[in-house]
């Protein structure tokens, strides 16, 4: 089992993100378009990765200032706090992990060395004396860190119940400035401040603990959702219910839900399970044909499927080696002035996937049209249903697609005395096939690869990832590094 440290329990928040209403797993599973699974070995890595977060819960933490007086003999009354308190010369040493299957997350950070400095301002006197004083201090400790957090669905959001969350002083070092107070007070100093720097430190680390899981989470989130969105298009990616701890991996369910024009998707017939996902790979996504589909809808609707070709680019399309021969029109259409070819989707596509990939149907109008006013304009339509799996290698997304069906369904001339024949039509089947479907699928190769990179997906250091189709379902999995950008600029952004 293992102990995952508080690292990891930030990171973690961060990808489960946020939700709106939360279910017991096996009832979340239909109403999920997105499944996340962050294996042991993924979490080693953030483990081993994450340091600067703690170090930030350390740093950040805000210290109140504390009074306290007590009546000493000979003396009387002795009033003094403890204010400025800040953390310097922060290291960290070894953590460990757990997860505990059903229960929760165990974590253990040993030797956690720090120097406290802060100014001591203290009054003592008697009916003959009333003094006041003020020193400042230094405090060297070494500390372990213990923290038995519980993941829960509550306040629209997974949070983190870290109250379960303790630390053992192994040494607390109490320097004053010059030491040339008295041995009395330097002593009652030294109780006072062990006392109060552990209680200060206890509750302000916890709570900070807390706060900067939220904050990254709530910063992760919005660059998931940031990856998922483009213009007016964009993905709620809340989760349905609590995460799943097992000793192997954790488990996230998201909504998938595609946001158009204030319209949004609904999911309710995902067919996960979770033995659809295996623990091989440190990270895999599942997602559903039920995120896809509407997503690609909204695309349609918003006019992203548009494709114009002209110049030599379209000439040289149309000079591909076909069985076919390219009838007389369509030659004088192509060698004549400003020939433009416009490609766009009638009706919105729809897909689904099998284990031969994610096939997809759709209906494409086509207009072949000159600057010259005496050549022919010449429109088809065609329905189309390509096969389609996907790989990401070297930074790229290729897609490779197979046509299953081509069918020209509409097809006319702009002048009457040219008529489409049935030889025109095997014509534009092939051309469809041979010309058609590889250039509109290497348009989309380069403009998702775009998009991809505008959102930053490749400054993540992926290792051998693999697309894999199943039935309703794609699963991406897997192995990474973890992306130090992403933590600099959390870093930067919270600290500010």
């Amino acid at each position: 089992m293992c102990v995952m440290t508080v690292r990891v329990l930030l990171l973690f928040l961060g990808l489960v993100g946020m939700c709106h209403s939360c279910l017991d797993p096996v009832s979340a599973y239909r109403f999920s378009g997105a499944v996340c699974r962050l294996t042991y070995p993924a979490a080693a890595v953030l483990n081993e990765k994450t340091t600067k977060v703690i170090e930030a819960a350390f740093q950040h933490a805000k210290y109140p200032s504390i009074e306290s007086e007590k009546s000493i003999l000979f003396v009387g009354k002795v009033k003094y706090g403890l204010a400025n308190l800040e953390i310097h010369n922060l290291s960290i040493g070894r953590s460990e992990f757990e997860l505990k299957a059903a229960e929760g997350i165990e974590m253990v950070i040993s030797n956690v060395s720090a120097v406290f400095r802060g100014t001591i301002q203290y009054g003592y006197g008697s009916w003959l004396v009333n003094v006041g004083h003020s020193v400042d201090f230094e405090i060297e400790s070494n500390i372990d860190l213990g923290i038995n957090p519980k993941l829960y669905c509550g306040m629209g959001k997974v949070a983190a119940d870290t109250s379960d969350c303790y630390l053992t002083f192994h040494k607390l070092h109490l320097l004053l400035q010059g030491d040339r107070e008295p041995g009395w007070l330097k002593k009652l100093f030294t109780d006072f401040i062990t006392f109060t720097v552990k209680l200060v430190i206890k509750s302000q680390i916890c709570k900070e603990i807390n706060n900067v899981a939220n904050i990254l989470a709530d910063f992760i989130q919005e660059q998931a959702e940031q990856i998922l969105s483009d213009g007016d298009i964009s993905m709620n990616i809340g989760v349905t219910s609590a995460p799943v701890i097992t000793s192997n991996y954790i488990e996230s369910y998201h909504k998938g839900l595609t946001n158009y024009n204030n319209v949004t998707a609904v999911i309710i017939a995902s067919v996960f399970d979770p033995s659809q996902l295996s623990e091989d790979r440190m990270l895999y996504f599942w997602l559903s044909d039920e995120l896809f589909n509407p997503l690609i809808t909204a695309a349609h609707q918003d006019g992203r499927f548009v494709l114009n070709t002209s110049g030599l680019e379209l000439t040289e399309l149309f000079r591909r080696d076909m069985s076919t021969p390219v009838p007389e029109f369509l030659n004088q259409l192509l060698l004549s002035e400003e020939a433009v070819m416009r490609v766009w989707s009638v009706s919105k596509p729809h897909l689904w996937t099998t284990t031969r990939g994610t096939s997809v149907r759709a209906v494409a109008a086509i207009e072949l049209r000159s600057g010259a006013k005496d050549v022919p304009v010449l429109y088809f339509e065609t329905e189309v249903v390509v096969i389609v799996k996907a790989s990401y290698a070297e930074k790229k997304l290729t897609l490779h697609a197979t046509a299953s069906q081509i069918n020209i369904t509409k097809e006319s001339m702009s002048t009457d005395t040219l008529q489409v024949v049935e030889a025109h039509t095997e014509y534009l089947k092939e051309a469809v096939e041979i010309i058609g479907i590889p250039k509109v699928i290497s348009e989309l190769e380069a403009g998702l690869t775009g998009l991809l990179d505008k959102q930053g997906v490749n400054l993540f250091d992926v290792i051998e990832p693999k697309i894999v189709s199943r039935d309703g379902y794609v699963i991406i999995q897997t192995d990474f590094e973890f992306p130090h950008h992403l933590l600099v600029e959390f870093l930067r952004k919270t600290l500010d």
